[in-house]
């Protein structure tokens, strides 16, 4: 069994950083942007999380 967790992200959580608002102060680590329109997914550097867009995401660049 992993403990690494996955999310699934659209674009209304863009632009996403780990940790997110749902993680518990204590399991925090620094706040760390991450680019999951590049590829897709993405992984926490810090804790292992993993992101990819929800299917039929539309991204849009600032």
């Amino acid at each position: 069994m992993s403990d690494v967790k996955e999310f699934e992200v659209d674009g209304k959580d863009l632009p996403l950083h780990c940790p997110t608002k749902e993680v518990a102060l204590w399991a925090s680590h620094p706040r760390v942007f991450l680019d999951v329109a590049k590829t897709g997914q993405v992984s926490c550097p810090y804790c292992g999380t993993k992101f990819k867009l929800k299917p039929g995401t539309q991204v849009h660049h600032h």
